[in-house]
Formats: C-alpha cells, structure tokens, sequence
C-alpha cells in the first residue's frame, strides 16, 4: 500500500457533508479521497462541483482502485457494503449501527478473517479526549458503584446544521429505491428481533435503539470493562412516545448496581442533551456531550465529591481535538501500521446483541 489510503465514501448525507469528506480533507496528507458514491443524482452534481468524484452505486467505488471504503449509507445497506467490500479486499470504516443483528456482526466478522482487512465502526465517542480521561479516572473495580444513568434528549439534526453553509439536502431519490430501503430494514429487522416490526416499534428499534442509544450503549460498555463488569438481566425496558422513546435498565452483574438508559426525540425544543453518569458511594462521574453535528464543542467532563457537608465539583478539559478527526487518525494507524483497532466487530457484536436483549422486553409491554 502507497503512504496514502487510497479511500472511497458510499453516502454523502448529514454525517457524510458535515464530519467525513471534510475531515478526509482536513487528513489529506494520509487519506486520497478517489471518490463519493450516493444515490442522489442532485447530490453527485453537487459534489462534482465541490470537485470530488462522483458515482452513483457503491459497486463503482469498490472497483475504483481503493485501499479502504468509508460506509455512510442508510443503516440497512451497511452490512451488505461491509460485506462486498471485504470480498474485493478492501478495509471498511463503517458508521453505526454495523448492522441491525448479532447474525450479520458474526457474518462480518468471519468475512474480515478470511480477508484480512481492517472493520472499524464509527463509534467516535471512544476517541472522544474527554470519553479516554474518564477511564484513566475510573476506580478499578465496581464495589462503590450504584448506578449508571444515561439520558439523552434529541430534537434530531435540524438545530444544529443550520450553520453548516455547504450542507445540502436532496430530495430526488426515487420511490422504487426508497421502497427497497425500507424492505432491507424490515427483513433485518426481523432477522434481528424474530419479529416483524411497523410503526413506532419499527422507529424505537431503529432510532432510539440502534441509531442513537447503540453509542451510549458502546461507551458505556468501555467503562465496565474498564472495572471489570458484565452485564446481567435486562429487568426493564419500552418503547415510548409513538416510537420517539427508548428505555431500558439493565443490572450489572456482581454489583448492586442498576444501568438505565433513555432517549427521547423532541423535534420542538432546539437544544440537545446527552449524558451518561456513573454514580458511586462517594463520588459521580458525568460526560456531557455536545451534538454531535457541532464541531469545536469539547465534551464536558466533570467528577463530584463530598467532605461532609462540603460538596465540590471539579471539571476536566481534556483536549480541544475533535472525536470525528481522532476516529480516521486510529483508522488509518490500523490499517497502515497494524495497530489494534479501537471499535471491533466484536464489540458492536455486544452492543447489538444488549440491543436485542432490550427489545425483547421492550416488545412483550407493547
């Protein structure tokens, strides 16, 4: 392999425009951008003019003369991609979820063996500065830990891609593949739950779960492992809101304590809450994070303790580097220079499979 990485982007939406082609630019000087492959003719013109190279399947850019592919595609088209692009030869960095079940994880995984490439997926919250220095801060065993909370209240993107000058949104997608989209999903979805899902127990799986709290989920699963905690028995868990809702609380086994977790769209308020909050004896731990469509908005780390009936708050800043930018950097050390990649298969084989756990008692209250 040349210096560079030669790399192509399937999907050029929100995350695409906003994080990776810019960032593949800002790393010009690792990554070769070849070329961007979406669905939207209006869009490859668009990005013809930004001048980048423009195709319309993901089978154009896997025969492009790459070294690696970015998967930015609609959720229910990454495995297949991951897959096709293992079986030219290529690394894959693909955003989350990596699939819809624990099947298709293992089918990866097989596939990234007998190809010998890299799978990275896109959980940027684990190269997240703030995200590393609560695990250097973390007690190395969970005997004073009494529950971890996580909450995320999401009005969705619209607040906070008002800025982003360039971002454009097309609507010229047709029907018959919009309609193929949508049977993907349901079929995986099935596969994933044994389930056939509509409606808001369609949204809440899909969104609430595997696109917004499958992070979370992923982040938190670094911190147990940190002290050495698996996790137990889901004891609750629902789809709320007409689908806009996910919850779930799940014990955390050896321990007393309780993991919760819910996310909520709320279209109508322009702000966006996301934290997860680890509460101990003696002490509690919180991330604070920003959207993650806004760049320069460093996660806010903070530890707080009491002496009596003195209570002290301190807040850490750890670095101003940007979670999005560090993924890419650890993606090419693996894929250049072997290093260990951060965000396996395996690891969103477990997330996928608590997922599943969740929307099996999720699914029973509905």
């Amino acid at each position: 392999m040349s210096e560079k990485i030669r790399i192509g982007v399937v999907g050029a939406g929100l995350i695409g425009q906003v994080e990776h082609l810019p960032n593949l630019k800002r790393l010009s000087q690792d990554f070769e951008l070849v070329c961007v492959a979406d669905a939207s003719a209006a869009m490859r013109g668009e990005l013809e003019r930004r001048g980048l190279r423009a195709v319309a399947s993901y089978e154009e850019v896997l025969s492009a003369g790459i070294d690696a592919v970015l998967i930015a595609a609609p959720d229910q088209y990454h495995a297949e991609i991951t897959l096709a692009a293992l079986a030219h030869g290529k690394h894959v960095f693909c955003e989350k979820p990596l699939c819809f079940s624990v099947g298709e994880a293992e089918e990866i995984a097989a596939a990234r063996d007998a190809a010998g490439r890299v799978v990275q997926v896109g959980y940027m919250k684990r190269f997240d500065p703030s995200y590393e220095m609560l695990l250097s801060l973390l007690p190395p065993d969970a005997a004073k830990l009494r529950m971890i909370s996580v909450e995320v209240q999401d009005p969705d993107s619209w607040p906070f891609n008002q800025h982003q000058g360039d971002f454009v949104k097309t609507g010229d997608v047709s029907p018959a593949l919009i309609a193929d989209g949508n049977a993907r999903r349901e079929r995986q979805v099935r596969r994933a739950t044994g389930q056939t899902l509509a409606g808001s127990d369609m949204w809440g799986f899909t969104n609430s779960y595997c696109s917004s709290l499958i992070h979370d989920i992923n982040a938190v699963h670094g911190m147990l492992d940190v002290m050495g905690i698996e996790t137990g028995a889901v004891v609750g868990a629902a789809f709320f809101a007409g689908g806009d809702g996910g919850h779930g609380s799940v014990r955390l086994r050896g321990t007393q304590a309780l993991w919760q977790m819910t996310h909520l769209f709320v279209p109508g308020i322009a702000d966006y809450v996301e934290r997860i909050t680890l509460y101990f004896d003696d002490a509690s731990y919180e991330l604070t994070f920003p959207s993650p469509y806004l760049n320069h908005f460093p996660t806010r780390l903070s530890v707080a303790r009491s002496e009596g009936i003195v209570w002290q708050k301190t807040e850490y800043r750890a670095s101003y580097e940007e979670a999005f930018v560090r993924e890419l950097v650890g993606f090419r050390d693996s894929v250049r220079d072997g290093c260990p990649v951060r965000n396996t298969v395996e690891a969103a084989r477990r997330d996928l499979q608590l997922v599943a756990d969740l929307a099996a008692v999720a699914l029973r209250s509905t």
